[in-house]
């Protein structure tokens, strides 16, 4: 079921395909389905809202009859809709929804979108984890072909939902995150052409979470392995010193903490023009992505 909207955004109903495990904290899930037809992103950071249902549930719960009107956190159009409706079933009722970011997308020879991925971060399910594992996060890890979400993306492919822009002049492009920013960090790294001058930090909980990283750029990655005793992130940022590469462009994400620490190094310590610093926290410690919306 999906719903038509005059808006960059739109749902889409989507099954899972295949999952990877990509190493101990990280899983790919790719989903497929007949509306990705109309999915277009030209990001590499691109935001989207995944549903997902509890278990016994054959499909995520979101009243999608009821109108348009979107979550306030990215693609808000106007209040009321399917928005309010969901807020107000029961928490064991609707649709658990996370905020994740696209791993990558497949074409035909149309140029319709057939495929996507998305890396989960198994927070709670890697081995040692400091704290239980979430909804999403336990959906992930158990993820088979054919279980069924909805995703709420773009159907235009440049939208305000895409957070990755360094200016034209940029001569140095930084990159900093922990497990829930490596899909974007790498995809972007990924994307960068040749001759790009590119430093980046990614912090993992594990070594068997280090990917293998195929740029065009001089890119020199830094992975921080948390459980072997690395530094954190903001840490290893600060002892580093940054070629003279011309002006800096720097993206940021992860822990809101950390992602605001990083951010205020750039800007006070290295005196970064923070219009040139993009910053997104995607998680916070001790908060479920619930709270930390009401929060923000």
């Amino acid at each position: 079921m999906t719903t038509a909207v005059a808006t960059p955004f739109r749902f889409f109903s989507l099954q899972v395909l295949r999952t990877r495990r990509l190493g101990p904290s990280l899983v790919r899930v790719t989903f497929g389905g007949a509306d990705l037809h109309a999915f277009h992103s030209d990001g590499r950071d691109q935001s989207l809202s995944l549903f997902l249902p509890h278990p016994g549930q054959p499909e995520p719960v979101v009243p999608l009859d009821l109108g348009w009107g979107s979550p306030r956190s990215s693609e808000a159009e106007n209040g009321g809709g399917w928005w309010q409706a969901w807020r107000e079933l029961p928490d064991d009722v609707r649709a658990v929804m996370r905020s994740y970011t696209l791993r990558s997308l497949r074409r035909d020879a149309e140029g319709s979108t057939v495929e996507i991925d998305i890396d989960f971060a198994l927070h709670g399910i890697e081995p040692g984890a400091p704290a239980p594992a979430g909804p999403a996060s336990r959906w992930a890890a158990r993820a088979t072909p054919g279980d069924r979400v909805l995703l709420l993306g773009p159907a235009i492919a440049d939208n305000r939902a895409i957070r990755f822009r360094p200016p034209e002049d940029t001569g140095l492009v930084v990159l900093c995150g922990d497990e829930t920013a490596v899909p974007a960090a790498t995809a972007i790294l990924e994307s960068l052409p040749a001759g790009t001058c590119a430093r980046a930090w990614l912090e993992v909980p594990h070594a068997g979470d280090i990917q293998d990283v195929r740029t065009q750029a001089d890119a020199e990655i830094t992975w921080l392995v948390r459980h072997d005793g690395s530094p954190m992130a903001v840490d290893a940022v600060r002892a580093a010193r940054l070629p003279p590469a011309g002006r800096p462009y720097v993206w940021i994400a992860g822990e809101s903490g950390r992602v605001k620490a990083l951010r205020r190094h750039f800007v006070a310590e290295r005196g970064v023009d923070r219009r040139r610093v993009t910053f997104v926290g995607y998680w916070r410690q001790g908060m479920a992505e619930e709270e930390l919306r009401a929060a923000g």
